[in-house]
């Protein structure tokens, strides 16, 4: 019996076109100001000071900036650089300069699984700062309340068997009741790997294949108490 679900948000809670084409573009043009503006907060200093020490060397802000956007443009999954990123969302959230793509069946599925007493989880790349804006400031109001608690790649990358036994051990689930909801195959097979049941999660028009994982067109087609999904038996995955 399920007990948990953990959800990934780009591409199944929220469209990839509104993380890609609105979040991103967005942190890339106000990032340079909000350093500029805010680098003596304390806050932010820690966040530079740690974009610092993974670039390896001593770069003043203005090669700082620089060395981020091109991070960025390459989409690498740096922590401190996308807690800064969330830090950017924020004030554009808190601004009205967008609001959280949530889709409906995600948001309907979200109330009736909390209501149900199933607890909610959400793994995702971006900071949990992030994703808590994004669901904060959805379109479909406040959906904060309905999530226990918010990961990142502080547990570990999206596609590292370790990170999902991290999380079950943090819930205390155990894993075999805590579904996984994603549309991204590697990070099934991580989540399988470590025991979690999983979903995936094709939306219209995708046709990619699912990698033998049970498959759901929307948050409305996923059976929370179905079969056990496969584990596959493979060496860890790398990176996020």
């Amino acid at each position: 019996m399920t007990q948990a679900i953990l959800t990934d948000i780009e591409g199944t809670l929220s469209s990839r076109a509104f993380i890609r084409d609105e979040l991103f573009p967005y942190a890339a043009r106000r990032l340079p100001g909000f350093v500029r503006e805010h680098s003596r907060e304390p806050g932010v200093k820690r966040l530079l000071a740690d974009v610092r020490a993974y670039a390896g060397r001593s770069l003043n802000h203005e090669a700082l900036i620089e060395r981020m956007l091109a991070w960025m443009q390459a989409d690498q999954k740096i922590t401190p650089l996308q807690a800064l990123q969330g830090l950017v969302w924020e004030e554009g959230f808190q601004r009205g300069d967008f609001a959280g793509h949530v889709y409906g069946d995600a948001v309907d599925c979200l109330r009736g699984w909390h209501d149900q007493g199933l607890a909610l989880y959400v793994f995702s790349s971006g900071s949990a700062h992030s994703q808590q804006m994004l669901l904060g400031h959805s379109q479909a109001g406040d959906l904060r309340p309905l999530f226990t608690e918010h990961f990142d790649t502080r547990v570990g990358g999206k596609k590292q068997i370790a990170a999902y036994k991290a999380i079950a051990e943090r819930i205390g689930v155990p894993p075999g009741q805590i579904l996984f909801l994603s549309d991204t195959v590697d990070e099934l097979d991580a989540a399988g790997s470590a025991g979690l049941r999983t979903t995936c999660i094709r939306r219209a028009g995708d046709m990619r294949d699912a990698g033998g994982h049970p498959r759901a067109a929307d948050f409305h087609g996923v059976d929370v108490n179905g079969a056990p999904s496969i584990r596959p038996v493979e060496a860890d995955h790398a990176g996020d």
